[in-house]
């Protein structure tokens, strides 16, 4: 009888315990592929005005490529360039260029990692607190100026990015 009374709070606790655990099926909010690939167009056009050929590189939050696009004369290798910035933007949760400045005692151990770059020019793409993905920019004259045309192509679709969550 007294193992019934402890009946109640054994129920509880399983029941608590079994909400902890994730849940089979999770609804996640990334980045879709037409707005990455606006994205990456108006960073292109934006080191273009400047004079700077690049490529531009989006990938979601789990750092999978949703657009690229290279200018017709930037070199083959900025794309690749682009997406390690854009996918070490998505591992640190922060732009590029602050990992790079905030982090320089590791900066040598990531770049063996495959698929990142400490390098500035990946910039992180937010919407209503959503982590939706980064966008990396390669080939203008320094990491600054790429971070720029990335920013700048941000700040043009930063309506459209902001009502793209529901």
């Amino acid at each position: 009888m007294k193992n019934l009374l402890n009946l109640p709070i054994i129920l509880a606790t399983v029941f608590f315990c079994n909400s902890l655990f994730a849940a089979d099926v999770i609804s996640d909010k990334s980045i879709g592929m037409e707005l990455a690939r606006d994205i990456a167009n108006e960073a292109v056009m934006a080191c273009r005005k400047d004079g700077y050929h690049i490529a531009a590189v989006v990938v979601d939050r789990h750092a999978i490529m949703r657009a690229a696009l290279r200018d017709d004369l930037a070199s083959r290798f900025t794309l690749e360039i682009a997406e390690r910035k854009a996918n070490m933007t998505v591992m640190a949760w922060t732009d590029s260029g602050r990992f790079k400045s905030a982090r320089s005692d590791i900066r040598q151990e990531l770049n063996h990692i495959n698929g990142l770059i400490v390098m500035t020019g990946g910039v992180k793409i937010i919407a209503g607190g959503f982590n939706l993905g980064a966008i990396g920019v390669s080939g203008a004259p320094g990491g600054e100026k790429d971070e720029a045309c990335a920013k700048k192509a941000l700040d043009k679709l930063q309506e459209r990015i902001e009502f793209s969550i529901e």
